[in-house]
């Protein structure tokens, strides 16, 4: 069982969602980023979702295009993301992180390099948006044989001659990307998502969380209500991009998860 797996558990356990935060690693800075990423879990985050810095994130809207940028310009790479997530594990050996991003810089660094580095880590789950079912050979049946979740993405076009597909090698959680289009650009409606994610369980036995267009508390509550939980990423990062001090970054994730929470 990956910590993703025990934290999803215990959630069920005590009849809570899930609030599930993303930031992008070394965004402004490694030691920004690093303080940031440590404050989450007492924010009320149950699951980090850690963007891996890429120069062509197609998935992402202005917010996370410039949090890349920001990133890459402070020397960040996939090692020192990995550096990252070590020095976050010095001091929390219990909360999932999920690394999110793009098939080029694993590529690049090579699947079986990559996975060992990943688990030593501290790595739980990978989320690899650009890798489509047809290539689960590539990254994502090597990293479930070496103890990762593999997260795959469903969206409103993902019809019921493909949702089997998407859900087959899935494991840790479905993340459910609630508008057609790129992170940032729409916000997410609990009436459209409803039927959506009783679609989805009815495919999968996993949880599904919902992502792409909540931002602020209320709207993370009224997501939560109606799935097994939330994902928050462009309303936080647009508050580290603002200049915002690391404390009002993380109150700002608090009132976000307690609106999760209190679903």
């Amino acid at each position: 069982m990956t910590r993703i797996d025990a934290k999803f558990a215990d959630l069920k356990a005590k009849g809570k969602k899930a609030f599930v935060s993303y930031v992008m690693a070394g965004d402004p800075d490694f030691d920004t980023s690093l303080e940031i990423v440590r404050g989450l879990p007492d924010a009320g985050v149950d699951v980090i979702e850690l963007g891996l810095p890429f120069t062509d994130p197609m998935a992402d809207g202005p917010t996370i295009q410039l949090a890349g940028q920001r990133a890459l310009a402070a020397g960040m790479t996939l090692r020192r993301t990995l550096d990252l997530a070590i020095a976050f594990r010095k001091g929390d050996d219990t909360t999932p992180i999920v690394l999110m991003g793009y098939y080029n810089p694993i590529y690049s660094m090579g699947v079986e390099t990559f996975l060992k580095e990943a688990i030593a880590a501290g790595i739980d789950g990978l989320i690899v948006v650009d890798l489509p079912p047809e290539e689960d050979s590539e990254l994502c049946l090597p990293a479930q044989e070496a103890g990762l979740n593999f997260i795959r993405l469903a969206t409103p076009t993902t019809d019921d001659k493909r949702l089997p597909r998407v859900a087959q090698n899935t494991s840790g959680f479905v993340y459910y990307v609630s508008i057609t289009g790129i992170t940032g650009s729409a916000e997410a409606d609990a009436g459209d998502v409803a039927p959506e994610v009783a679609r989805i369980q009815k495919a999968s036995n996993l949880p599904v969380i919902v992502g792409f267009g909540v931002n602020t508390p209320e709207k993370s509550r009224a997501i939560a209500e109606v799935a097994d939980g939330v994902v928050v990423g462009s309303a936080i990062v647009s508050r580290i991009a603002k200049g915002d001090s690391v404390a009002d970054v993380l109150a700002f994730v608090k009132s976000l998860s307690d609106g999760a929470h209190s679903a």
